[in-house]
């Protein structure tokens, strides 16, 4: 865990964190992965590779013999069921029988979320390899645990950003595409949430990180449904990096002050229902994106949340992301089911409270039901 310094002057009295921004090395290109062995030995010598159970059966003829080549001594462990605190343990006994000096994560957001945690917990190397373009989590200090249910019970932030992350294009392209349109909500909700969380702060990083995720946000909107359309373009390639790459800087930059709103608050909740469990993560911030800007209508009056709740509803039919809990596939879960998501979104310490207005669990779940309702006529709508 990141401890906090404290400075004193006979003036000014500061306290910081330290930074954990980015990984020390990235390698990147198509195919990327066979030529890693060198860089992968550098860390370590016997590296258990962590990952589902779908993605080490697919992974494991491609990894296997880079590793070998390296002269590495790799042992092969599933996270299942989930990234919990039950699935951390059983890892902990796996990376002591196999005397691992370094952990590979490799798949999507709880597979290398875990991995890190893993690395972190007995203070081991972690080279991170992201088998889609769904989330960040390759690049950040920060560890999710869920549930053996897949329910959201807290987060880790993590000493260190991975010593190595590997992007393989080639790796990455091969996923089905609605993980990089999930990556996709994913990464835009920087801008509303970094917005929200830090947009009249006056730190350095905060202003840089803010920024950051205003560029993200325009990249995204520019190039996302070209990207879709065409995964050999360069445009395809862009958008990877940003879902990976440039979302974690500015987490990185920002921190937890810069990272999650009420967007990711609504992820959380979402997670407690049984029924969302097979939405992807981004998919889940993306409609909470559309929740927390329908608040800023709702209890603020805020017209320029409505204009952009439009234009997000636009770009998400555009490239396929969900605007409904009936696009999410909840058409039929119960009053009780959403109204204890909403309570589980607005419990004490939720990252809903970086909102700049008080909100409750009734206010939260008239706004989840709400998400395409439209309340600005004749807006004039650009990108």
């Amino acid at each position: 865990m990141n401890k906090k310094v404290t400075t004193t002057s006979s003036k000014t009295k500061t306290t910081y964190t330290p930074l954990t921004i980015a990984p020390a090395r990235v390698l990147r290109g198509d195919n990327c992965l066979a030529s890693s062995g060198e860089a992968i030995a550098k860390l370590g010598i016997r590296p258990l590779v962590v990952g589902g159970n779908q993605t080490l059966a697919l992974i494991k003829p491609i990894i296997e013999p880079v590793l070998k080549t390296a002269k590495l001594v790799s042992q092969f462990a599933s996270y299942a069921p989930d990234c919990a605190e039950s699935s951390l343990l059983k890892l902990k006994d796996q990376v002591q029988e196999h005397q691992a000096d370094l952990i590979i994560g490799v798949g999507g957001g709880k597979a290398l979320d875990t991995a890190k945690l893993i690395a972190h917990q007995c203070e081991l190397p972690i080279v991170t390899i992201p088998t889609s373009g769904a989330t960040c989590a390759a690049w950040t200090a920060l560890s999710n645990i869920y549930s053996e249910a897949g329910a959201f019970q807290y987060d880790v932030t993590l000493s260190r950003c991975p010593e190595l992350l590997i992007l393989d294009y080639g790796l990455v392209r091969t996923a089905p595409q609605r993980t990089l349109v999930a990556g996709i909500g994913d990464a835009i909700a920087k801008w509303y949430e970094a917005s929200v969380s830090s947009g009249n702060s006056t730190a350095t990083l905060l202003i840089s990180a803010v920024q950051q995720a205003r560029i993200l946000r325009d990249i995204l909107f520019q190039k996302s449904a070209i990207a879709l359309k065409n995964p050999d373009s360069d445009e395809w390639r862009e958008v990877v990096d940003a879902t990976i790459l440039l979302a974690g800087v500015i987490g990185g930059i920002g921190g937890a002050d810069c990272r999650t709103v009420a967007a990711h608050a609504v992820h959380n909740g979402l997670t407690h229902i049984l029924e969302a469990h097979d939405v992807f993560h981004g998919e889940k911030v993306a409609y909470g994106i559309l929740v927390q800007l329908r608040l800023e209508e709702m209890v603020q009056g805020n017209q320029l949340a409505a204009s952009a709740r439009l234009q997000l509803l636009k770009f998400y039919t555009e490239i396929g992301l969900p605007k409904t809990l009936e696009d999410l596939g909840l058409e039929n879960i119960s009053l009780a089911q959403l109204r204890n998501a909403a309570i589980v979104a607005t419990q004490t310490q939720s990252d809903i409270y970086r909102l700049p207005f008080k909100v409750s669990s009734e206010q939260l779940m008239a706004a989840m039901v709400s998400t395409v309702v439209e309340t600005v006529k004749n807006s004039h709508i650009t990108n």
